[in-house]
């Protein structure tokens, strides 16, 4: 599992959480940043750093807010 960015960031884009991970995992799509889920250490730097609250571990993620996790699936499997 993994952290997610979900709603808060759309169009927020702050990119507190980019600066903060230790294992770059985060990138900048187009209407906002992804963590990469392979790469994600769980370490939740990002998740305390999110000046939004948009940052939820996945786990945690009520059934409206699952659409992220594939939503970045998506976003890194195009690049």
């Amino acid at each position: 599992m993994a952290f997610v960015i979900t709603e808060a960031c759309i169009d927020e884009k702050a990119a507190d959480c980019k600066d903060v991970c230790p294992v770059d995992c985060i990138s900048e799509g187009p209407d906002q940043f992804f963590i990469d889920a392979d790469v994600c250490i769980d370490c939740g730097a990002c998740e305390t750093a999110c000046p939004v609250g948009a940052i939820f571990y996945e786990d945690d993620l009520t059934a409206e807010r699952k659409k992220f996790v594939e939503k970045a699936r998506d976003f890194y499997q195009s690049q």
